[in-house]
């Protein structure tokens, strides 16, 4: 739990500010299995300040974001 904690912070702290305001003011999102583990989301929201919450479906998020990203490749570059 807490690579994953030191990760989302390496990532914040590298995040562009115009891109970070959007995550401050959204939140974080966590899909995935990992999204699944218990408190996961509190102990992120508690450790960077920021409000992160689980996906709705977190293990069919990843699936489905992928599957638009290959129908739609110019999605990558958003």
């Amino acid at each position: 739990i807490h690579q994953i904690l030191d990760a989302v912070k390496d990532v914040l702290e590298q995040t562009p500010p115009e891109i970070s305001a959007d995550v401050i003011d959204h939140g974080i999102v966590l899909t995935g299995g990992g999204a699944m583990l218990r408190h996961l989301a509190e102990m992120i929201s508690k450790e960077t300040q920021v409000p992160a919450f689980v996906a709705n479906d977190p293990l069919d998020c990843v699936a489905l974001g992928t599957g638009a990203i290959l129908a739609n490749p110019s999605l990558m570059k958003k």
